[in-house]
């Protein structure tokens, strides 16, 4: 007999399907639009995950967005008609087509062999076209031809190491402890109008530049985020002046689970890193987090599976008392892994001891140290009134990492 949540599923597929089916005998479905997801690969194997929605009239974040705005876009995003069923093919740029057809989410994922690679953007990411064939029978086809360009991440031979950092205050201030303080920011902020933590975008760029000063070291960002919020995770990073990289979020969608298995946020995330790992084996990584969920469990359980690939943990302290002791616990037991998995006040903190371990350059201390310092003059600025959706400071000067990242197309 199916469980209560499945048939919660099954009941809400089905009222996503009889929605779908009223906007279309009335007339208002809104064009189609195609939504590639950062991905990442190898020279051999290329990851293309994405989605096939209506397009839901989401602009570009702007200083002078209202709450009112704000909330209607995350509504939006929430909202989304997906279209399943559709026919896509995916083109890596090597003359080979693999078709797709989009699931009952509207999601296409797709492992290929590439025959050859197309030029690389910034030297990191390989562009790979999507394409839409057809739109389930019942839908109208658009006027003009579908395509989208999905990014693919594949660190070069000579990077040093890759960085697994979580999002939600860890880099985003999001107070998900808090959970009025959370909606409020999630449901009033935009891109230019949430806060990232002080310091962090330095501390990311001075990673990425690593000790060769090639910037050439992979970040992935693993969140237990919808993916309803991607458009929204990119742009921040983007406009902060935070390294791109693949973000790898959940699918929504209720699923029926067995009584043992692991919370929906520790399973999410674990596989995620796990297949991070997976797919790069020679490279060693540093793990970001915070205290805030389970993240020093989640990191615990990926140094065991994978034994000498953990260069550094760092664990942003969230404040709260219980889980600052739950995170020392765990740093203890790591030491057995001769793994340190340190509980940081601060990214000056953290970027302190990875000079010391040799990680980043000796000058990044204090390059975090000044932009702390102007993360924290803007956060104090009364004029800066970001609890009502006000203004962002724009993006840092870029630093020795070289210029922001363009983030991908809608």
């Amino acid at each position: 007999m199916a469980s209560f949540s499945q048939r919660l599923s099954d009941w809400g597929e089905n009222l996503d399907d009889l929605a779908l089916r009223a906007r279309l005998r009335l007339g208002l479905l809104h064009p189609l639009q195609l939504v590639p997801y950062r991905s990442y690969g190898t020279p051999e194997r290329l990851y293309v995950k994405g989605r096939l929605l209506t397009d839901r009239g989401i602009g570009e974040p702007a200083d002078e967005d209202s709450v009112l705005r704000n909330m209607l876009n995350m509504y939006r995003r929430f909202e989304s008609t997906e279209i399943p069923g559709a026919r896509l093919s995916i083109e890596p740029g090597d003359g080979s087509q693999h078709p797709i057809t989009t699931d009952e989410e509207g999601y296409f994922t797709l492992n290929l062999a590439p025959q050859k690679l197309q030029t690389p953007e910034d030297f990191m990411w390989y562009p790979v076209d999507v394409r839409l064939v057809a739109p389930p029978q019942r839908v109208p086809a658009p006027p003009a031809p579908l395509l989208a360009t999905a990014r693919v991440l594949i660190p070069p031979a000579d990077a040093e190491y890759g960085i697994i950092s979580d999002l939600d205050d860890t880099v985003i201030q999001t107070s998900a402890t808090d959970i009025l303080r959370m909606a409020r920011i999630v449901l009033l902020r935009n891109a230019r109008s949430r806060l990232p933590f002080e310091g962090v975008a330095e501390f990311y760029r001075q990673l990425q530049l690593g000790r060769n000063g090639k910037r050439n070291n992979p970040f992935f960002y693993v969140s237990s985020s919808p993916w309803n919020l991607f458009d929204l995770l990119e742009d921040f990073l983007h406009l902060n002046d935070i390294p791109a990289g693949p973000i790898l979020l959940r699918d929504m969608a209720l699923k029926s689970k067995s009584s043992g298995e692991a919370s929906a946020h520790h399973g999410h995330k674990l596989k995620e890193i796990d297949n991070v790992l997976l797919t790069y084996p020679t490279l060693p990584f540093v793990l970001i987090g915070d205290s805030g969920q389970e993240d020093a469990n989640i990191y615990r359980e990926v140094v065991r599976r994978h034994p000498g690939r953990i260069l550094a943990i760092y664990i942003r302290d969230v404040n709260l008392p219980a889980r600052s002791a739950m995170v020392e616990k765990v740093s203890e037991e790591l030491r057995g892994d001769k793994v340190e998995m340190l509980l940081v006040k601060d990214t000056v903190q953290a970027a302190k001891h990875a000079a010391e371990r040799g990680l980043v350059f000796t000058a990044a201390v204090p390059a975090v140290e000044q932009e702390k310092a102007k993360d924290q003059a803007t956060s104090d600025d009364p004029t800066t009134a970001r609890d009502q959706g006000g203004t962002h400071a724009l993006p840092p000067t870029a630093s020795s990492s070289g210029p922001p990242q363009s983030p991908s197309g809608r």
